[in-house]
């Protein structure tokens, strides 16, 4: 099962620090993938959600188990380009990641080789993870916890 922090959130939502590198980094350091917010403006890369917030360099986007949401054409065009792994969604059921992974929207049904994005946004103790490949949460600690258990 890969589990996906969202935007570097394993607790809880901490709109302050997301999308920020250092807690990218924190998370992956605790063996977590982290999905970010990519953007490309006049040939510079950043993060954030909203906006462009945090300026890196593209040798950031390479690190192994990042799930870049490009969220404007320029960043989904040149992280296709450099082979990066990247989606392009806003409110689709679901949409195919550049390294073929299916992206299910919140909420909507699970079938092998999907992550299951944001289930606690829903009722996440009735999904059916064994039909997944993977979660991403804001709060990835307690569905590794979840899938311990069982």
């Amino acid at each position: 099962m890969i589990l996906i922090s969202h935007r570097g959130n394993i607790d809880g939502v901490k709109p302050i620090r997301e999308n920020s590198p250092e807690y990218i980094l924190e998370a992956m350091s605790l063996g977590y993938d982290v999905e970010i917010d990519v953007w490309k403006v006049d040939d510079k890369w950043f993060l954030g959600h909203d906006e462009p917030e945090y300026a890196i360099q593209e040798v950031f986007l390479h690190k192994e188990g990042l799930w870049c949401h490009a969220k404007n054409l320029s960043a989904l065009e040149a992280l296709l380009a450099l082979r990066i792994h990247c989606f392009w969604h806003q409110k689709d059921c679901y949409t195919l990641t550049s390294n073929g992974f299916i992206w299910a929207y919140p909420g909507k049904p699970l079938t092998n080789g999907s992550i299951c994005v944001m289930p606690e946004r829903y009722s996440a103790e009735t999904y059916d993870f064994s039909t997944c490949t993977g979660i991403c949460s804001d709060k990835i600690g307690y569905f590794k916890e979840l899938i311990n258990e069982t």
